[in-house]
């Protein structure tokens, strides 16, 4: 007796055979007299209740099926399939790429009777069939608050054809609401339209803070060291705190795209010198996430400033550095700084540096993490390191930080640091021993389910996926 998966198979290859010989991909004149009995059959199978049986006759849509006649054919058998078969032939329509559908899609969509799952998978092929004139109904339906129709939308805008499709997308930033501008702004980033830069700039001046936060952040994904004037005037927009993070770390992420390191900050510079005082003060900040000789240079300066607000500025700006170049002189002002405000600033910063990976040795990075906690003087700064300490993927981390098991405030993060080393295999396994019996120790003392969780599997040489945490 024939298997399924056979039967399956020898269907698949039958409909192939059939098709070559009723449409020559070559002459859309051969598809006039299309073979309506296969037509019929593929239509069978779009409408089968059988997934698989369903996946053969779309794939005969996409690849079989060819020229303008067919796909006319297929259009007008759509009302007879139901939803299911409906929303599988219109995407399959999309994939074969025959424009002679897009009149039927646009139909289809604007028809306020449609079903919304039938309307959602025209909309996400017109992305595959149209071109910058479908724009505008695009950027309606991804402002409609169904979401389903929204996404769809941006599907279909992220695989939009056409020449002059990138500057229509660069011009609707500006067009738009608030909402679909954030989104737009996004797929903006994800289709790389660097046309889009002049809207992103002026975006990043407006009003609305969580508008102006998402233009700084696709300027990070997309801007070029010439448009760093418009980035420092959006970093000295922004509020401070948690948006002025961000707007700094868009202009770093442009300012890192220079190969060379001591030059990065160079032409954050030029723009930096052309402002007030009162602004280059505030940017020091940013310059320090930027890093490089020229940089420090000016920071420097400032931190032996005797203006005590230019000091503070300085050392500020010193402990944003993206690396741990400066770890020698974070000791030194850890050392002199008479402000236990400023010394705390600095210990943190000596903190985060210290593991960050580099041209040091893991023995090296170690002994500064070590050497961070000696001059901790608090159980929160005690723990931070505990926490910095996994990522020094070394079997002589798990020993030191084994050393803290027995110390009641720092258990928590002990436990998800020895942990957080054994999700490593190529660490863990060469060093089984040590980890199973740490881990031991972890399940003993612990009182955190995905801790447990974690350190039951590691033992057992199973992995753990962390993006499953919550669901």
């Amino acid at each position: 007796m024939i298997s399924y998966r056979c039967a399956l198979v020898c269907l698949a290859v039958a409909i192939a055979w059939s098709a070559t010989q009723f449409v020559s991909a070559q002459d859309d004149a051969n598809t006039e007299g299309a073979n309506q009995e296969l037509i019929d059959f593929v239509v069978g199978l779009l409408n089968d209740d059988d997934k698989e049986m369903r996946a053969v006759g779309l794939e005969q849509v996409r690849t079989e099926l060819k020229g303008a006649a067919a796909t006319k054919q297929l259009l007008a058998l759509l009302p007879k399939l139901n939803v299911d078969a409906q929303v599988g032939l219109l995407r399959a329509l999309g994939d074969r790429g025959d424009v002679t559908a897009l009149p039927a899609l646009i139909e289809i969509i604007k028809d306020d009777g449609s079903d919304a799952a039938v309307k959602s998978a025209a909309v996400r092929s017109l992305g595959m069939l149209g071109n910058e004139a479908d724009l505008p109904l695009l950027l309606e339906l991804l402002a409609d608050e169904n979401t389903e129709l929204s996404a769809s939308a941006r599907a279909s805008l992220l695989h939009l054809q056409g020449s002059g499709t990138p500057q229509a997308l660069a011009s609707a930033v500006i067009e738009v609401g608030p909402r679909t501008r954030i989104t737009l702004m996004e797929i903006v980033v994800e289709r790389r339209v660097v046309e889009a830069i002049p809207q992103l700039l002026q975006t990043a001046l407006v009003s609305n803070v969580e508008v102006r936060s998402a233009a700084m952040k696709a300027l990070g994904e997309l801007g070029r060291p010439e448009d760093l004037p418009g980035m420092v005037a959006g970093v000295l927009k922004a509020s401070s705190g948690k948006e002025r993070d961000e707007a700094e770390k868009a202009v770093m992420f442009v300012c890192q795209r220079i190969e060379n390191i001591d030059e990065r900050a160079v032409p954050l510079l030029a723009v930096v010198e052309k402002l007030s005082p009162e602004d280059q003060l505030r940017m020091l900040s940013t310059l320090g996430r930027v890093g490089g000789a020229a940089a420090l240079e000016v920071i420097e300066s400032k931190i032996a400033s005797s203006d005590v607000r230019e000091h503070k500025l300085g050392v500020r700006a010193i402990c944003n550095w993206p690396d741990a170049s400066v770890a020698a002189r974070l000791l030194e002002l850890h050392k002199s700084e008479k402000r236990a405000e400023y010394r705390e600033m600095v210990l943190k910063a000596l903190i985060r540096v210290a593991p960050l990976s580099d041209e040091r040795s893991p023995e090296e990075r170690l002994e500064l993490l070590r050497t961070a906690m000696k001059l901790c003087s608090k159980d929160s700064e005690r723990n931070l390191v505990l926490q910095r300490a996994a990522a020094i993927r070394t079997v002589e981390t798990l020993r030191w930080v084994l050393t803290f098991f027995d110390q009641p405030a720092l258990a928590v993060h002990v436990h998800e640091a020895v942990v957080e080393l054994a999700h490593h295999r190529s660490l863990r396994e060469p060093n089984k021993a040590e980890f199973d019996a740490a881990l031991d120790q972890v399940l003993a003392a612990s009182k955190d389910e995905i801790v447990l969780d974690r350190a039951q599997r590691y033992k057992k040489g199973q992995t753990w996926d962390r993006k499953s945490v919550g669901d």
